[in-house]
């Protein structure tokens, strides 16, 4: 708890955070709040394992659901700067999951990815990542990146959970059904 408490720190959500962790008086049992991000842009580019952002907004958006119900924004550089803060439990060593949409003409796009190594260039925000899902490549306008919680890469609720989930299912069940 101590990472990720390092990690919220460095993105000006501690006093969240630490209400978050807090006991809630009545029922006397911890509350864990997930946050999610939502980055969005003029512009999606993803191809050859890097999905850029250009003209990103500057702020992120961050938001959770019951039961504390926080929203808010912090500033996309400073999100960015903070990518290695919280240790083991950082993104840099817990690489999230996201989900990319892509206005392609009138019809979006959804692509999984696993993103790694952020970096702002000029007024693009770039990141190394891997498809998990979806097309390799993708170009638009209108896009929006929908980032996993916080040191939680295996939230079975997350958007790339479910993915992670039905995808282990199916593996077992075809290990099963082969006898592997």
């Amino acid at each position: 708890m101590i990472e990720r408490r390092g990690f919220l720190a460095g993105l000006g959500l501690l006093p969240w955070a630490a209400a978050a962790l807090a006991q809630d008086a009545e029922t006397k049992t911890d509350v864990f709040v997930e946050y999610l991000f939502v980055q969005s842009a003029a512009k999606g580019v993803l191809k050859k394992g890097e999905l850029r952002l250009t003209r990103v907004a500057p702020s992120t958006i961050y938001f959770s659901d019951r039961p504390k119900r926080i929203a808010g924004q912090i500033g996309t550089k400073g999100f960015v700067e903070s990518w290695g803060v919280g240790g083991k439990e950082s993104f840099k060593a817990v690489p999230p999951n996201g989900a990319v949409s892509i206005l392609i003409g009138s019809k979006p796009q959804e692509i999984i990815v696993e993103l790694k190594d952020p970096r702002i260039e000029k007024d693009s925000l770039i990141y190394t990542v891997k498809v998990l899902e979806g097309e390799e490549a993708a170009e638009g306008d209108a896009c929006s990146l929908f980032i996993d919680p916080i040191g939680m890469p295996l939230t079975p609720t997350s958007f790339a959970g479910v993915h992670r989930r039905t995808r282990r299912r199916t593996r077992r069940r075809t290990r099963r059904r082969h006898g592997w």
